[in-house]
């Protein structure tokens, strides 16, 4: 029996739901609207013309573009021609670009033709490289007009489920990004731990707004739910009122930002005269949701759950959900590993750690990378003992809840002694002037590394007034030994704090 009888591939996923759901609505985006049918349909004509232009098996596909149907299209048309996508940030320019494609080796690119400018500064070398540009909307030989055009052919390609599917790229908050290898056999995994533990169900009628790019929208919510026959609505991008209107006007049972998005839902005008009643499932990651925004959305739609999910790009992205049933209790925590997802917490010579004590969280899962991308070391670290070490310091407790105590690589070592930049964050936001807040350490000639915040202000208060503020909480080691005050706090599309930035200046 061949092994590809038994494999099941992303594409796979639609081409099932294709068969049950045939003329259910399976994507709005605009006013464009897709049938399962139509859209599986979609995706071989797309995979036809990729490997028309002479792009085989194993290739990479860079894609850079917002959210848009043509954007799914592409990324499911590469994986039934066995092309690894290589999905890029939107917000990057030149040499952050220019790495990427390099480092992927990308020999296309799937392009908005609206972010054509964002090629700019890339050497000729990298983009001579890219062999073939297809637009993905807006533009003749585009990959929309490809996609509604001619014959549905058959593609002849064999994918087995152990092939790689696509490289996500870390968030590279403390190093240059990796890229993660991911199999259609570890996404596949992962999408049934989404539907389980983040109770998908058909009729949910979610709406996605955070960038596709981004593992968490493409790979916890929205092939996901396509694989369980789903309506899914998608907009090119997070407007808060835009948000507000389509929840109350298309009945969205279900949706999913990162807790900023969320905060600027809740803050904005319209919220109070919205009416969000019918909201069943909210869900956010990337960090914890602040208190009285999470009781203010609460409030205005008292029968809706939120689910905080926690993961990393390694695992594809999902290792742990916090479920509505225990926001009441446990807030602060991350939840407890998904149905694919093993963990231990491990101390520095990788024995577990009693509970309640603080150590790295490493992961065994189905759901895992094969690795980084030309990156042999980085895997051999990553990798070590068997388990996946994610870099992140955990606690647990008695009943397995995980909560999270900063990344490993953001503690800071300041005059031999380890401080957890968490620990002084929470302190600093205790001042009622401060909006945000991130500690980092930076180079210090005579502690080794200094204790720094860098602070959002939302009152007036100076340097002196939060460092004496953080003294009546903390013992002195811990106490910042300066405070610079900036606009805004950068960050990445997930919503994560781009420490490195910080760091560097």
């Amino acid at each position: 029996m061949s092994l590809l009888t038994r494999s099941s591939t992303v594409d796979g996923i639609l081409r099932r739901s294709a068969a049950r759901y045939t003329g259910s609505t399976a994507l709005i985006f605009g006013d464009r609207t897709w049938s399962y049918q139509d859209l599986d349909d979609a995706v071989s004509r797309v995979a036809a013309h990729l490997l028309g232009l002479g792009l085989t098996a194993g290739d990479r596909v860079a894609a850079l573009g917002r959210n848009s149907d043509a954007y799914l299209i592409g990324f499911l048309a590469c994986a039934r021609a066995g092309l690894i996508h290589v999905p890029l940030n939107y917000n990057l320019l030149g040499g952050e670009l220019d790495y990427l494609l390099t480092q992927s080796g990308s020999t296309a690119l799937l392009l908005d033709p609206a972010l054509e400018t964002s090629l700019a500064g890339i050497p000729e070398a990298t983009l001579a490289g890219l062999a073939h540009r297809v637009p993905l909307r807006d533009a003749e030989g585009s990959v929309i007009s490809v996609a509604t055009e001619g014959a549905v052919p058959v593609v002849d390609v064999e994918v087995a489920d152990d092939d790689l599917v696509q490289l996500l790229y870390t968030s590279g908050t403390t190093s240059r990004p990796k890229g993660a290898m991911m199999s259609h056999r570890a996404l596949v995994h992962e999408y049934l731990s989404c539907i389980v533990e983040l109770d998908l169900a058909t009729d949910d009628n979610p709406l996605h707004v955070m960038p596709l790019y981004h593992s968490a929208q493409m790979h916890v919510f929205l092939l996901p739910w396509l694989a369980i026959g789903a309506t899914n609505t998608v907009l090119e991008v997070p407007d808060p009122a835009e948000v507000l209107r389509r929840i109350e006007q298309d009945g969205h049972r279900a949706f999913f930002a990162a807790p900023t998005l969320w905060v600027a839902v809740a803050n904005h005008g319209d919220f109070a005269a919205s009416d969000l009643s019918g909201l069943r499932k909210a869900y956010y990651g990337a960090s914890i949701m602040p208190g009285p925004v999470l009781k203010r959305l609460l409030d205005k739609a008292p029968e809706c759950g939120f689910y905080n999910c926690f993961g990393q790009s390694e695992v594809a992205p999902l290792t742990c959900v916090l479920r509505p049933e225990d926001h009441a209790t446990r807030p602060d925590s991350a939840g407890r590993p998904v149905l694919f997802v093993e963990s231990r917490v491990v101390d520095a010579q990788a024995q577990e750690v009693p509970v309640g004590q603080s150590g790295e969280i490493v992961y065994r899962s189905p759901q895992l990378c094969d690795g980084y991308w030309d990156n042999e070391e980085a895997t051999a670290e990553a990798f070590a003992d068997g388990w996946f070490h994610s870099g992140d310091l955990v606690r647990v407790d008695e009943e397995g809840y995980i909560f999270v105590v900063d990344r490993i690589k953001d503690v800071i070592n300041t005059g031999g002694v380890l401080v957890a930049s968490r620990e002084v964050e929470d302190a600093l936001y205790t001042h009622p002037a401060v909006a945000e807040v991130a500690v980092v350490g930076v180079p210090d000639e005579k502690w080794v590394e200094a204790i720094a915040a860098f602070v959002v202000r939302k009152a007036d208060v100076d340097e002196a007034g939060l460092i004496e503020h953080v003294r009546g909480q903390l013992a002195a080691f811990k106490v910042p030994k300066q405070v610079t005050f900036i606009d805004d706090l950068p960050r990445n599309a997930s919503g994560k704090i781009l420490k490195r930035e910080l760091r560097d200046g």
